[in-house]
């Protein structure tokens, strides 16, 4: 604790939505009173710091990671060299995806110097309702946070439950037609996932089936990134 009160309360209230809350939710997590939590939320939310997501619910904000990422980021630094091996490994283009609120992040990549390739910018905002990448970025999140979302996704919750299982994804024109994708989980030092590493390329390449390739060179990727 800082010893100032509105900061104290404000980190307290961010730390409480990390996977996402109602108010309800947000009373019990923080301690605050009811009118406290919801007024500070508000606050954090016209700040952009909090979002709300189709269920209401209360979510970290988009100018959380415009702000981190103005400072040096450790899974960032390490995700380069890691990255562009994976990419050298599989021959594929290789990415890296944060998830926020109802989109997920390509954070970092290393694209193939040459040939059919599926190129997504650093920056690119993509639905986290289709992909291998947005199965792994929903696969270990809470059922509530999930099933608002399933009604408008390319992929079900028997798919999740399969990601969850095996420990990767794959899809094959699931999100733009041609293009197959690998992912896998990046955790924390909790293990909880905090990001998704993928190889996408043209489906002439990587086959209908491109986990039974490609699954574990990307899961050893995301272990070599997990824990930082």
């Amino acid at each position: 604790m800082s010893g100032v009160g509105v900061l104290d309360k404000a980190v307290a209230i961010l730390e409480a939505t990390v996977d996402g809350a109602s108010l309800a939710e947000l009373v019990e997590r923080s301690g605050l009173p009811r009118a406290t939590a919801h007024r500070l939320a508000q606050a954090l939310e016209a700040h952009r710091l909090l979002v709300r997501d189709e269920a209401g619910r209360w979510r970290p904000g988009p100018r959380l990671a415009e702000l981190a990422n103005a400072a040096p980021d450790a899974l960032l630094t390490a995700a380069a060299p890691v990255l562009s091996q994976l990419r050298d490994a599989t021959g594929e283009s290789t990415q890296l995806y944060l998830r926020r609120a109802d989109e997920r992040i390509c954070v970092a990549a290393a694209e193939r110097s040459s040939g059919l390739r599926d190129t997504v910018p650093v920056g690119t905002a993509l639905p986290i309702t289709a992909g291998s990448g947005a199965q792994v970025l929903l696969a270990w999140e809470p059922p509530e946070s999930v099933l608002p979302l399933l009604p408008r996704c390319r992929f079900s919750g028997r798919t999740l439950a399969e990601v969850r299982r095996r420990g990767w994804a794959s899809s094959v024109a699931e999100r733009e037609p041609g293009v197959a994708s690998v992912s896998a989980p990046v955790r924390d030092r909790q293990g909880r996932v905090i990001a998704a590493i993928s190889i996408s390329g043209p489906i002439e390449r990587l086959g209908r089936r491109p986990g039974e390739r490609h699954a574990v060179q990307v899961i050893r990727a995301g272990q070599r990134l997990s824990g930082l």
